[in-house]
């Protein structure tokens, strides 16, 4: 059975800013003539790797609100910057916009049940960037968006 996992995306407020974000990082990447892997490191290792890995998405929160997900294609171990062991998330290069949801603060991540995931936004995908970020939230809060 598929799980995912879900993830604040901190110190982002726009899913187009996450991807100019991945963006910049695959660019610099490749102008240091490096292989660019797209990961998210975590302390923990998910224990449950077999069902994230079985089809499962890195389901990010911004702005209080679950908006995209990326399919999580690997789970590594990994180094912190400070030297400790860590888990890298291993992303596909696709962010995959989903219906809004609304989400409370956490820290770290937490496991998302397959059930309790948000639809995608399947024809909608952009369009919600158009949008200037108050309106969107004014839109939601109505249950509107």
């Amino acid at each position: 059975m598929t799980v995912h996992i879900i993830k604040l995306c901190v110190g982002v407020d726009e899913v187009s800013q996450l991807r100019d974000w991945q963006e910049h990082r695959r660019a610099v990447a490749a102008a240091g003539g490096e292989p660019f892997v797209l990961k998210h490191v975590t302390r923990n290792t998910p224990r449950r790797k077999d069902e994230v890995l079985d089809g499962g998405s890195l389901y990010w929160v911004i702005r209080r609100y679950i908006q995209v997900r990326q399919e999580i294609i690997g789970i590594e171990p990994d180094i912190r910057e400070d030297g400790k062991p860590a888990c890298a998330l291993i992303l596909g290069p696709e962010l995959v916009e989903t219906r809004a949801y609304p989400h409370r603060p956490f820290q770290g991540w937490r496991y998302l049940p397959e059930n309790d995931a948000p639809p995608d936004a399947a024809g909608m995908t952009g369009q919600s960037d158009v949008l200037p970020a108050n309106m969107k939230e004014e839109l939601r809060s109505l249950g509107l968006l």
